[in-house]
C-alpha cells in the first residue's frame, strides 16, 4: 500500500533587503607617487626586460642625463616636478652642465618653442602640440613627460574607435557583476591616474578621437575634476597634473576640436626644420640612435646619402630646388623628417645585411620611391619629371640618378 508522508513545515528565513544605489566607497587615493627614472618596476608588464627593449621609454633611455640634471638643478621646481622648467628645456635642447656632463639634444628647433611648451605645463593650461606629420610631436611629448614627471607611459592613443572609457575610466565587469559598482571594480584611465598622482598624461592624435569623446576632457581640464557618478564620487587633480595632446595639420576636418575644448589648450606649433643642415643633423642623430639598437653601421659613414635624401625631400616638399632656380611639382605625401629617418634606416639595414656596411645610393633609392610615390598615377609622373629635370643634371649625383631610375622603371 502507498504510504502517505506529510511534508514538514519549514519556517521562512528572513532575508535582508539589498540596498539600492551606489555603495559607500572610500574615494580613490590621491597621494602623489614618486617615479625614479633609473629604477625598473618588476611589477609593470615588460619592465623587467627594459634593457632588452627595442625602444626603451625616454626616462630609461636617458636616465643618466635626467639624474645628472636633477643633481645640478638648483632652480625652483613646480609641485611634483622632477626638474625645474630650465632643466626640462635643457634636457630637450641639449647643453653641457657645470660638471661637464653633456646633455644630448632631443629636439632641434627654435628654443622659444620649447620654452613656451615647458612654461605651459607649469600653468593650469594643457599643452597641444600641433604640426604636420613627422615634426616630432610624439617625440617631444614623450620627453616632456619623462623630464617633468619621470614617467612617459600615462598615454592614451587616439583613434577613430577610442572610447570614452579610455579617457575617463572603465569597469572590471567580473567585479561589477559580482559586487556592484565599487572602487575595486573601477579601472582608472591614464588620465585619471595622472590626476590622482599629480603627473603628466599624454593624448596622442587628439583630432582622430570622435568629438563626443574629446569633450570628456573639458571638465577635466577646466574644473580639474573627474566625476564618478556611479559611485557618487569624484577624483580631483592634485598639483602637478597636466596633459599634453598632439594633433597634426593633415587631420583638420576629421574631428575638429570644439571651441570649448580648444580654449583649454595652449597650442604650440612644431615646424619643419628651417634649414637643410638642421634636418640632416636630426636625421643623422636619430638614425644613429636607432642603428645602435639594431646593430647597424654608424650613420656618419653615409652622411652624403643622408644629405641627398634630405635634399630630395625638402625640394619636393617646398616645390622649389635648393638653389631657388627651378620649380618642381610636389607629390601627395608629406615627405617629413620622420620619413627621411625611416628611408635612411632602411638603407642602412640593406647595406649591413646585403652590402659592405657602407650606405650608398642603391640602398636608399627604393625607400625614396616608396615615400614619394603614394598615388601610383600622379606621384609617379611627378617623380619621373623630378629625376630627369633636376637629379640628372646635378653634379656629383650620377650614381644617385642611376639607382633611382633603376628602381623607378
Amino acid at each position: 500500500m502507498p504510504v502517505s508522508v506529510e511534508p514538514t513545515p519549514v519556517e521562512p528565513t528572513p532575508v535582508e533587503p539589498t540596498p539600492v544605489g551606489p555603495r559607500p566607497v572610500e574615494p580613490p587615493s590621491v597621494a602623489p607617487t614618486s617615479v625614479d627614472p633609473t629604477s625598473v618596476d618588476p611589477g609593470r608588464s615588460g619592465a623587467a626586460s627594459e634593457a632588452e627593449a627595442l625602444r626603451p621609454h625616454a626616462e630609461h633611455a636617458f636616465a643618466a642625463e635626467l639624474t645628472a640634471l636633477a643633481a645640478q638643478d638648483d632652480r625652483p621646481r613646480p609641485a611634483r616636478w622632477r626638474l625645474s622648467p630650465w632643466a626640462v628645456a635643457t634636457y630637450l635642447l641639449g647643453g653641457t652642465l657645470p660638471d661637464g656632463t653633456v646633455i644630448t639634444p632631443k629636439y632641434v628647433g627654435p628654443r622659444r618653442i620649447v620654452e613656451v611648451a615647458v612654461t605651459t605645463l607649469a600653468t593650469d593650461r594643457a599643452l597641444l602640440l600641433l604640426g604636420v606629420p613627422g615634426t616630432a610631436k610624439t617625440w617631444v611629448s614623450e620627453h616632456l613627460a619623462a623630464a617633468v614627471s619621470g614617467d612617459s607611459t600615462l598615454l592614451v592613443q587616439g583613434t577613430a574607435g577610442t572610447p570614452e572609457e579610455a579617457i575617463r575610466y572603465g569597469w572590471n565587469y567580473a567585479q561589477l557583476l559580482a559586487h556592484g559598482p565599487s572602487r575595486a571594480a573601477l579601472v582608472p584611465s591614464p588620465v585619471m591616474r595622472a590626476m590622482a598622482d599629480g603627473m603628466t598624461a599624454r593624448v596622442e592624435e587628439l583630432t582622430r578621437i570622435p568629438a563626443d569623446v574629446q569633450d570628456t576632457l573639458i571638465t577635466i581640464l577646466s574644473e580639474k575634476t573627474l566625476p564618478i557618478p556611479e559611485l557618487g564620487q569624484e577624483v580631483q587633480a592634485v598639483r602637478g597634473f597636466n596633459l599634453i595632446a598632439t594633433a597634426n595639420d593633415r587631420d583638420r576636418g576629421i574631428n575638429e576640436l570644439s571651441s570649448a575644448l580648444r580654449r583649454r589648450f595652449n597650442t604650440v606649433v612644431l615646424p619643419l626644420p628651417e634649414t637643410a643642415e638642421a634636418e640632416v643633423e636630426i636625421v643623422s642623430r636619430r638614425v644613429d640612435e636607432i642603428g645602435r639598437s639594431l646593430d647597424l653601421p654608424s650613420a656618419p659613414d653615409g652622411i652624403d646619402e643622408i644629405r641627398r635624401v634630405v635634399t630630395v625631400f625638402r625640394e619636393l616638399r617646398d616645390g622649389l630646388t635648393s638653389d631657388g632656380r627651378t620649380k618642381v611639382k610636389s607629390p601627395s605625401g608629406t615627405l617629413s623628417t620622420a620619413e627621411a629617418i625611416s628611408v635612411v634606416t632602411g638603407g642602412l639595414a640593406l647595406a649591413a645585411h646585403f652590402g659592405d656596411g657602407v650606405l650608398r645610393s642603391g640602398d636608399v633609392a627604393a625607400g625614396i620611391l616608396g615615400a614619394v610615390v603614394r598615388d601610383p598615377a600622379a606621384d609617379r609622373v611627378i617623380w619621373q619629371e623630378y629625376l630627369e629635370t633636376v637629379v640628372r643634371e646635378r653634379d656629383g649625383w650620377k650614381d644617385f640618378y642611376r639607382a633611382c631610375r633603376e628602381v623607378s622603371l
